[in-house]
């Protein structure tokens, strides 16, 4: 049996009487709210806005930018006020608890299924497998490296056929070349050790997403490797990420080595024009000894756009997410350098924005082969603050690797069971 996720206090009370969050204006024109949280993509959300506009002339669309720290704070308050926007990002940590409580509408008649990969089709479904949004992106991770260090090293740059031994070597070289960084292994899950799980063969859910996976052979592999990186005098420790990230760490040239996802690569380049062409990246290096599998992974995420399921301008506004999940709004996305389309077969318009660049982004699309869904279910916003605690307390030595491990695989099947009971 799958138990809801409540909102606050008085969740799950009946639905309020609808008030307009798009308005109707007297000649018959409608107003509608588009709400993101990155500002390096608004002008791609407003271009297919503008598009769809044009073809609709009577639709006005606003795109409103909220940062991430107060969105999913206001777009909780919204929804329990029946105010939500017309039109919303929703992310793959936030979808299940929106779906799961019948706050967001179906949109399974407006998405061409055949159009999108599993994963992206995954991550815009409720628990029930009903699409409660439509797929906008996908994503991967990469190796973002800086070539000047690597040559002042003396060490070939990154490409397939690196593997972890590779990273530690060349992490070593350039730290007693140049005084600075190797890999930076920073705490992070997604930039982080579960790329590092999922390559050793492991998994930090099982395949069902009902229990935590953590002491899996694979797991403990990859998580030994990754929190082991920070004993070398090549890597900062969570101490020093606590106060610097290591994006800054990088463009401030003190590392040589992250992984970062792509969709903060061209806004990088733009934020930081005197390191352009001393840096590029790669693909993730692949475990060399596997417990299961080939030893790749990266892994994928991806937003959906979504809309309330009592909202007021219902039809009118699943025409406009139709026409943002078509093969004409998905290009516009691409090419417009916001993010990688999940329309599948459109991945090349967003490359091409890179053409002006010394940087070769096909990794980015190359890793699809072998990515790896972003870890989530039902219960992840009840176990995932007590999983980076805990590992937090490795990385300091407060416990050791098997006892962290128990007791974050103790802090996901508690949590999960709550949602994936048995049936009686």
């Amino acid at each position: 049996m799958n138990k809801l996720h409540r909102f606050a206090a008085g969740a799950l009370a009946a639905l309020l009487a609808a008030s307009l969050a798009g308005c109707a204006a007297d000649d018959g024109t409608v107003d509608l709210t588009f709400q993101i949280w990155d500002v390096a993509q608004r002008d791609g959300m407003q271009a297919m806005c503008d598009a769809y506009t044009a073809q609709h002339p009577d639709v006005h669309i606003e795109v409103q930018v909220i940062n991430w720290d107060e969105y999913w704070t206001k777009l909780e308050a919204a929804t329990m006020s029946n105010k939500m926007p017309d039109i919303f990002w929703m992310h793959t940590n936030e979808i299940l608890k929106y779906a799961d409580n019948g706050k967001l509408a179906d949109c399974s008649d407006i998405v061409e299924t055949e159009h999108f990969s599993d994963i992206s089709l995954s991550n815009a479904s409720g628990s029930d497998g009903v699409l409660y949004g439509v797929p906008k992106d996908k994503d991967t991770v990469g190796l973002v490296y800086n070539k000047e260090m690597f040559d002042a090293a003396g060490v070939a740059y990154p490409d397939e056929t690196w593997t972890w031994d590779d990273l530690v070597e060349a992490s070593e070289k350039i730290h007693d070349a140049t005084g600075n960084y190797g890999y930076m292994a920073y705490a992070d899950d997604q930039l982080g050790y579960w790329n590092f799980v999922y390559q050793a063969g492991g998994s930090i859910l099982t395949p069902d997403k009902t229990r935590g996976n953590f002491l899996d052979p694979g797991t403990r592999k990859g998580m030994e490797f990754y929190i082991g990186l920070q004993q070398n005098d090549w890597c900062p420790d969570q101490n020093y990420f606590a106060e610097t990230s290591p994006g800054t760490a990088f463009f401030s040239e003190k590392g040589a080595m992250f992984l970062e996802g792509n969709w903060n690569i061209l806004a990088e380049l733009q934020n930081y024009p005197d390191m352009v062409g001393k840096w590029d990246v790669a693909v993730l290096p692949a475990c060399p000894d596997p417990v299961s599998g080939e030893g790749r992974a990266t892994i994928s995420n991806g937003l959906s756009y979504a809309t309330g399921a009592n909202n007021p301008h219902l039809d009118i506004v699943k025409d406009v997410l139709k026409f943002f999940g078509s093969e004409e709004g998905q290009r516009i996305q691409g090419e417009s350098g916001a993010a990688i389309p999940a329309y599948e077969g459109l991945e090349d318009t967003w490359v091409g924005v890179f053409d002006e660049y010394p940087i070769d982004v096909q990794c980015f699309i190359d890793m699809f082969d072998y990515c790896i869904q972003s870890v989530n279910n039902a219960a992840r916003p009840e176990w995932k603050t007590d999983v980076s605690d805990t590992l937090l307390k490795i990385y300091t030595g407060e416990l050791d690797l098997d006892t962290g491990l128990a007791q974050m695989q103790e802090a996901v099947d508690t949590a999960s069971a709550e949602y994936y009971e048995e049936d009686a």
